[in-house]
């Protein structure tokens, strides 16, 4: 079942548009540039100049599929970095936060150490509670 993954499927998919207008580009070279005398073959169809103009139509239709491809994948890759940039914000911001929290207690401790007062042992209490409430998110 890893076979039917959709992001392989997408990733063969995006290289369809590319190399179906390579061939038709190649199928119109074919038929608007040589004749029966180069290749035979071209002797079992019966207007090449026609289906030359049906293939240069089907590839502009590619190209702009194409091109829909294209502006796609890389709004995705842009959407991509910027959510890793904003992933990168925020883990910056959650460091800062627990570098003051714990800054806050280690302050208190030193100060209930150095004067251990009611004051400072409420403001160590206060600290320690959120430390209790946040500790698993810091």
């Amino acid at each position: 079942m890893k076979l039917l993954r959709p992001q392989l499927w997408l990733n063969f998919l995006s290289l369809l548009p590319g190399t179906v207008l390579t061939l038709l580009t190649i199928g119109v070279a074919f038929l608007r540039f040589y004749d029966e005398q180069d290749f035979s073959l071209l002797g079992y169809i019966a207007d090449p100049r026609a289906w030359s103009n049906r293939l240069t139509l089907a590839a502009l239709l590619v190209a702009v599929v194409n091109f829909g491809v294209e502006w796609n994948r890389r709004n995705r890759e842009t959407d991509r970095l910027a959510q890793a940039e904003q992933r990168k914000v925020e883990e910056g911001e959650r460091a800062a936060r627990r570098a003051r929290i714990e800054a806050r207690c280690r302050a208190a401790e030193i100060r209930f150490q150095l004067d251990p007062s009611l004051a400072n042992r409420r403001a160590l209490e206060a600290i320690l509670a959120v430390l209790e409430e946040y500790g698993e998110t810091f």
